[in-house]
């Protein structure tokens, strides 16, 4: 028996334990701690103990859950944001699901002083699924934003391997972990230009320009005294954090999800770019795609004027995944 149903059961039955040194103390309502019980506790002390201590330790670490809609009822949401950790990426789209329907954005370490970022997607992902083991070990969604979809994928392939149950995995813009390795992303960039200066003839020029501009002013800047403010410390963390996560999610190669899986595409002109998204079918058999108004992309699919047609897909998704269960 593992140590999860029995902590389930004391939950249940309103057994309150604790570890005093090498003992495990209990406290329960009058008829409750019957022999069997008694003798449970006995065989897993040792479990229960480490369970206990492991707890404790985690309770001392800073939390990564930001609720965005605190409400109860439903399957609550645990989102990644982007590679700049930035979990209000989805005020819009949790607004527009409804206040009825609970969700928390996931922040990686590294944003608040003190901490470093973590350099490997095993590691924080394994980070996220200790905080929201503390937070629930009901079913849960596990969503994901371009370069946080690889992390959530990792994330819902640990939890699944324990005792929190993955209703759904919704991986929204989130190009396949080779888009960020570096030969696509220069030839990414490569194309956008030369496509930008065939539909203008000073293309070309406009693009030098504007490296020439960008370099003078990073010049400037440092040149100037450093003043050292709260923003530029700030600025400061979030550039480690995006750097450190685009590098750990270029170095991943997923294996695969048994459970369910909905990509969330912006456009049918994204999806045929340069960002390899279906490659997340090879790795997720139960996976369908929804596909999003033409023009939109992964800038602006989370934003206002379009989180409605997401949220309902959204909601159609979360909706079939319920049924399949």
């Amino acid at each position: 028996m593992s140590i999860g149903p029995i902590l389930a059961q004391l939950r249940e039955k309103e057994v309150t334990i604790w570890a005093e040194g090498d003992r495990l103390r209990c406290e329960a309502p009058p008829g409750i701690l019957t022999p069997e019980l008694r003798a449970l506790l006995a065989q897993h002390k040792a479990e229960l103990l480490e369970s206990l201590s492991s707890a404790q330790q985690r309770s001392r670490e800073p939390t990564s859950v930001v609720p965005l809609q605190r409400h109860r009822g439903g399957t609550p949401i645990f989102a990644v944001p982007g590679h700049n950790g930035d979990v209000f990426c989805y005020h819009a789209l949790s607004r527009n699901l409804g206040v009825q329907q609970p969700f928390f954005g996931l922040q990686p370490p590294g944003l608040s002083d003190g901490e470093s970022p973590l350099r490997k997607v095993e590691e924080i992902a394994a980070y996220f699924a200790r905080q929201i083991r503390q937070t629930t070990q009901q079913p849960v969604i596990i969503a994901g934003f371009c370069a946080g979809g690889t992390i959530a994928f990792e994330l819902a392939r640990q939890l699944e391997g324990v005792d929190v149950p993955v209703l759904l995995l919704a991986l929204f813009g989130s190009p396949h972990p080779s888009y960020f390795r570096p030969y696509n992303r220069i030839k990414e960039r490569v194309v956008k230009n030369l496509r930008r200066a065939s539909s203008d003839i000073n293309g070309f020029r406009t693009t030098a320009y504007r490296a020439m501009s960008i370099a003078r002013r990073k010049l400037k800047k440092s040149r100037m005294p450093s003043t050292d403010t709260e923003e530029d410390q700030v600025l400061t963390r979030r550039a480690l954090v995006e750097r450190a996560t685009v590098s750990a999610v270029s170095r991943y190669k997923p294996s695969s999800f048994s459970g369910r899986t909905s990509l969330f595409l912006p456009s049918a002109g994204w999806a045929a770019s340069q960002y390899f998204a279906r490659s997340w079918f090879a790795h997720a058999p139960h996976c369908d795609e929804r596909v999003g108004p033409e023009g939109c992309d992964g800038d602006n699919m989370l934003l206002e004027q379009n989180a409605p047609v997401f949220s309902a897909m959204f909601s159609r998704a979360i909706e079939h995944a319920s049924l399949q269960r």
